[in-house]
């Protein structure tokens, strides 16, 4: 039933184009975002009422993903606005439904249409990397803004941190993204915020592995491995600087800047972090020659091998090693990492190619020279392992072989003494049998 008391005509668009009215009130404050999928019923029907659809008569709901243009513009906008449980009448002009084309039969050119839609539930928002539901995010607060925050921009934030419906934080807070953890701000908030829009208000649900991890947080009192709940402001921010826009001598700067933040997150051991602040401190060096980067580069893809290795990522050191390699094939770190990733690969023969060029390179280097002689000790052990399997399989099919020249052997005198049939065979079979067999049981049998 119609509630009197909600009549208002909103206009969504701007320019009449899109105006809503709401029939009955949603629950809640959460609005579906960007990238949901959503699920509703509508019927549309053009100004003088003729009906064309209706997902209601069907009695199958209607879902898409909301903003990827899947329908047409009417729906996006006005599906974005509606509450759970909410029924409204939108108005869509041509320009915002079908055009001066129509569609089909049923919708004719340039025609204006009615909705009735009515919102039933939708899945929120996957913003997590991976995609894996490890990030959710609905909407409580939309804002009309449209710039967003990007990497190690600075951000002002309000966070409402909550577990099984238990608040464990609520504070403001200020931080370039990719420092959060400086902050005491989880990861899942920090990728998220990349996706806000200024003055936006979302909640977001964040699994484990993008909030307190298997360790859980014994001061907010968050046990191991527990899915939390945040709601999150983005008040205030500033973007960070497109490194592009940089001269040389700015770009060398700000990547110097940038790796000693990362050597900084080394000594805490916050490698993940480290990792962030080289890749930034290698996008400023972007806008250098090779000459002017090649030092401070060689040492930004050390730094990365050695996280990495911390990570126990091996592959990713080896690239890593290989990227220094390539400015500068006389690196004793970047050999003895290379060769120590490796080994962790399997690859001892490669490895060891690796150690004997820092011994070469440096003479002196006893690690070295104990990784040489382990490999080599491991290389003698593999290759009299294989010569004894090798070994014990040639006697294997000798004995085989040997064994079926005996069953054949057999096979031939039973097949010799078959063919002899009973010593009282009748007349007829000894007939087919060789003549000096008969002979031969004549004789035995005088």
């Amino acid at each position: 039933m119609t509630d009197p008391s909600v009549t208002e005509e909103l206009d969504l668009s701007g320019d009449g184009g899109v105006k809503k009215k709401i029939l009955k009130e949603g629950v809640g404050d959460e609005l579906p975002s960007k990238g949901c999928r959503v699920s509703l019923h509508y019927t549309g029907t053009l100004l003088d009422g003729t009906q064309f659809d209706s997902s209601v008569e069907r009695g199958v709901p209607f879902e898409f993903e909301l903003g990827r243009e899947s329908v047409i513009k009417a729906f996006d906008m006005g599906v974005a606005t509606m509450r759970k449980g909410e029924k409204c009448i939108l108005t869509c002009a041509p320009e915002y439904a079908y055009g001066s084309a129509g569609s089909g039969p049923n919708i004719p050119p340039n025609a204006t249409l009615q909705f009735e839609l009515e919102m039933l539930s939708w899945e929120l928002e996957d913003l997590s990397p991976g995609h894996n539901k490890g990030i959710l995010r609905a909407v409580v607060k939309a804002s009309e803004k449209k710039r967003t925050p990007n990497e190690f921009a600075h951000v002002h934030v309000h966070l409402v941190g909550k577990h099984e419906e238990r608040v464990f934080e609520d504070r403001e807070v200020k931080f370039d993204l990719g420092m959060g953890t400086d902050f005491g701000v989880v990861s899942g908030v920090e990728i998220a915020l990349e996706k806000f829009r200024q003055y936006e208000t979302s909640r977001l649900i964040l699994k484990p592995e993008f909030a307190f991890g298997s360790q859980g947080n014994q001061e907010f009192g968050i046990p191991p491995n527990a899915t939390v709940e945040y709601t999150v402001t983005l008040k205030e921010f500033e973007r960070a600087q497109d490194t592009w826009l940089l001269d040389k001598e700015e770009s060398l700067q700000q990547a110097q800047l940038f790796k000693d933040k990362g050597a900084k997150y080394i000594k805490e051991e916050k490698y993940q972090v480290a990792i962030k602040m080289l890749n930034r401190s290698n996008d400023y060096l972007s806008n250098c020659s090779a000459e002017d980067a090649k030092v401070l580069k060689t040492a930004v893809f050390l730094n990365k091998a050695l996280c990495y290795q911390k990570l126990d990522d091996h592959l990713e050191v080896k690239m890593a090693c290989d990227s220094v390699l390539e400015m500068n094939n006389k690196s004793v770190k970047a050999y003895y990492r290379r060769g120590q990733a490796q080994m962790a690969l399997g690859f001892l023969e490669k490895a060891l190619e690796d150690f004997k060029e820092v011994q070469q390179l440096e003479p002196s280097n006893k690690a070295a020279q104990n990784q040489i002689t382990w490999i080599k000790q491991k290389l003698k052990e593999a290759t009299e392992k294989e010569r004894k399997i090798y070994a014990n399989m040639f006697t294997k099919f000798a004995n085989a072989d040997k064994q079926r020249e005996e069953s054949e052997r057999n096979q031939q005198n039973t097949d010799v003494l078959s063919s002899c049939g009973e010593w009282n065979a009748p007349e007829d079979t000894m007939k087919n049998v060789h003549p000096n067999i008969v002979m031969l049981n004549n004789v035995d049998d005088k």
